[in-house]
Protein backbone atom coordinates (compact mmCIF):
# COMPACT_ATOMS: atom_id res chain seq x y z
CA UNK A 1 0.00 0.00 0.00
CA UNK A 2 2.80 2.44 0.85
CA UNK A 3 4.52 1.72 -2.47
CA UNK A 4 1.35 2.34 -4.50
CA UNK A 5 0.68 5.59 -2.63
CA UNK A 6 4.26 6.71 -3.18
CA UNK A 7 4.10 5.93 -6.93
CA UNK A 8 0.82 7.85 -7.18
CA UNK A 9 2.47 10.79 -5.39
CA UNK A 10 5.42 10.67 -7.82
CA UNK A 11 3.17 10.49 -10.88
CA UNK A 12 1.08 13.44 -9.69
CA UNK A 13 4.25 15.39 -8.92
CA UNK A 14 5.65 14.73 -12.41
CA UNK A 15 2.34 15.68 -14.03
CA UNK A 16 2.41 18.94 -12.08
CA UNK A 17 5.97 19.58 -13.27
CA UNK A 18 4.91 18.94 -16.88
CA UNK A 19 1.97 21.34 -16.56
CA UNK A 20 4.26 24.00 -15.11
CA UNK A 21 6.79 23.38 -17.88
CA UNK A 22 4.10 23.71 -20.55
CA UNK A 23 2.85 26.99 -19.06
CA UNK A 24 6.40 28.32 -18.83
CA UNK A 25 7.14 27.13 -22.37
CA UNK A 26 4.31 29.26 -23.75
CA UNK A 27 5.68 32.29 -21.88
CA UNK A 28 9.24 31.60 -23.05
CA UNK A 29 8.20 31.27 -26.68
CA UNK A 30 6.18 34.50 -26.49
CA UNK A 31 9.39 36.18 -25.32
CA UNK A 32 11.49 34.87 -28.21
CA UNK A 33 13.09 31.86 -26.54
CA UNK A 34 15.27 29.57 -28.62
CA UNK A 35 15.22 25.84 -27.87
CA UNK A 36 18.45 23.87 -27.50
CA UNK A 37 18.98 20.12 -27.24
CA UNK A 38 15.76 19.20 -28.98
CA UNK A 39 17.32 16.01 -30.39
CA UNK A 40 18.06 14.44 -26.98
CA UNK A 41 14.79 15.43 -25.26
CA UNK A 42 12.85 12.30 -26.37
CA UNK A 43 15.57 10.18 -24.75
CA UNK A 44 15.11 12.03 -21.46
CA UNK A 45 11.35 11.45 -21.58
CA UNK A 46 11.94 7.77 -22.37
CA UNK A 47 14.44 7.45 -19.52
CA UNK A 48 11.96 8.84 -17.01
CA UNK A 49 9.06 6.71 -18.25
CA UNK A 50 11.24 3.59 -18.14
CA UNK A 51 12.38 4.59 -14.65
CA UNK A 52 8.78 4.49 -13.41
CA UNK A 53 8.12 1.20 -15.17
CA UNK A 54 11.29 -0.29 -13.71
CA UNK A 55 10.27 0.78 -10.21
CA UNK A 56 6.93 -0.98 -10.59
CA UNK A 57 8.27 -4.12 -12.26
CA UNK A 58 11.12 -4.59 -9.79
CA UNK A 59 8.74 -4.07 -6.88
CA UNK A 60 6.27 -6.61 -8.31
CA UNK A 61 9.04 -9.20 -8.59
CA UNK A 62 10.43 -8.51 -5.13
CA UNK A 63 8.03 -6.46 -2.99
CA UNK A 64 9.72 -4.90 -0.01
CA UNK A 65 8.05 -5.58 3.32
CA UNK A 66 9.21 -2.21 4.57
CA UNK A 67 10.56 1.08 3.35
CA UNK A 68 13.39 3.24 4.58
CA UNK A 69 12.10 6.18 6.61
CA UNK A 70 15.53 7.93 6.70
CA UNK A 71 15.79 7.71 2.88
CA UNK A 72 12.22 8.95 2.53
CA UNK A 73 13.06 11.96 4.70
CA UNK A 74 16.21 12.55 2.64
CA UNK A 75 14.13 12.35 -0.55
CA UNK A 76 11.70 14.94 0.83
CA UNK A 77 14.65 17.23 1.58
CA UNK A 78 15.89 16.75 -2.00
CA UNK A 79 12.38 17.54 -3.21
CA UNK A 80 12.42 20.78 -1.20
CA UNK A 81 15.80 21.65 -2.71
CA UNK A 82 14.44 20.96 -6.19
CA UNK A 83 11.42 23.16 -5.51
CA UNK A 84 13.78 25.93 -4.40
CA UNK A 85 15.66 25.60 -7.71
CA UNK A 86 12.45 25.54 -9.77
CA UNK A 87 10.92 28.54 -8.01
CA UNK A 88 14.20 30.45 -8.23
CA UNK A 89 14.10 30.12 -12.02
CA UNK A 90 10.46 31.15 -12.13
CA UNK A 91 9.13 31.35 -15.69
CA UNK A 92 12.54 30.29 -17.02
CA UNK A 93 12.26 26.77 -15.56
CA UNK A 94 11.40 24.06 -18.05
CA UNK A 95 11.98 20.40 -18.77
CA UNK A 96 13.33 21.51 -22.14
CA UNK A 97 16.27 23.85 -22.65
CA UNK A 98 15.22 27.36 -23.65
CA UNK A 99 17.18 30.57 -23.75
CA UNK A 100 15.59 33.99 -24.18
CA UNK A 101 18.12 36.09 -26.12
CA UNK A 102 19.43 38.98 -24.06
CA UNK A 103 18.11 37.63 -20.77
CA UNK A 104 20.34 37.59 -17.73
CA UNK A 105 21.22 34.33 -16.03
CA UNK A 106 19.36 33.65 -12.81
CA UNK A 107 21.70 34.14 -9.86
CA UNK A 108 19.33 33.66 -6.93
CA UNK A 109 18.37 30.73 -4.77
CA UNK A 110 20.66 27.75 -5.20
CA UNK A 111 21.92 29.26 -8.48
CA UNK A 112 24.05 31.60 -6.35
CA UNK A 113 26.06 28.56 -5.27
CA UNK A 114 26.05 26.18 -8.25
CA UNK A 115 25.34 26.16 -11.95
CA UNK A 116 22.87 23.25 -12.23
CA UNK A 117 21.11 22.63 -8.89
CA UNK A 118 18.01 21.18 -10.57
CA UNK A 119 20.14 18.41 -12.10
CA UNK A 120 21.75 17.70 -8.74
CA UNK A 121 18.24 17.21 -7.34
CA UNK A 122 17.13 15.02 -10.26
CA UNK A 123 20.23 12.84 -9.92
CA UNK A 124 19.54 12.43 -6.20
CA UNK A 125 15.87 11.62 -6.89
CA UNK A 126 16.76 8.91 -9.41
CA UNK A 127 19.08 7.29 -6.87
CA UNK A 128 16.93 7.74 -3.76
CA UNK A 129 13.44 6.86 -4.98
CA UNK A 130 14.18 3.19 -5.65
CA UNK A 131 16.37 2.86 -2.57
CA UNK A 132 13.46 3.90 -0.35
CA UNK A 133 11.82 0.59 -1.28
CA UNK A 134 15.04 -1.47 -1.57
CA UNK A 135 14.88 -1.59 -5.38
CA UNK A 136 18.61 -1.86 -5.94
CA UNK A 137 18.63 -2.85 -9.62
CA UNK A 138 16.56 0.17 -10.61
CA UNK A 139 18.69 2.42 -8.41
CA UNK A 140 21.97 1.33 -10.00
CA UNK A 141 20.83 1.03 -13.62
CA UNK A 142 18.95 4.32 -13.75
CA UNK A 143 21.53 6.26 -11.76
CA UNK A 144 24.08 5.26 -14.41
CA UNK A 145 21.74 5.93 -17.34
CA UNK A 146 20.76 9.28 -15.84
CA UNK A 147 24.42 10.23 -15.35
CA UNK A 148 25.08 9.51 -19.03
CA UNK A 149 22.02 11.52 -20.07
CA UNK A 150 22.93 14.43 -17.79
CA UNK A 151 26.40 14.61 -19.33
CA UNK A 152 24.73 15.29 -22.70
CA UNK A 153 22.10 17.55 -21.17
CA UNK A 154 24.49 19.72 -19.16
CA UNK A 155 26.83 20.14 -22.12
CA UNK A 156 23.86 21.33 -24.23
CA UNK A 157 22.57 23.59 -21.48
CA UNK A 158 25.99 25.17 -21.02
CA UNK A 159 26.00 25.89 -24.76
CA UNK A 160 22.59 27.57 -24.41
CA UNK A 161 23.71 29.59 -21.38
CA UNK A 162 26.75 30.85 -23.28
CA UNK A 163 24.62 32.01 -26.24
CA UNK A 164 23.57 35.60 -26.48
Amino acid sequence: MAFAAFILFLVLLRLGELLLARRNERWLLRHGAVEYGREHYPYIVSLHVLFFLSLIVEYLFDPAESFSVPLLVLYLLVLAFKAWAVFSLGKYWNTKIYRVPGSQLVRKGPYRFMKHPNYVAVAAEIALIPLIFHLYVTAVVFTLLNAAMLSVRIREENRALAAQ
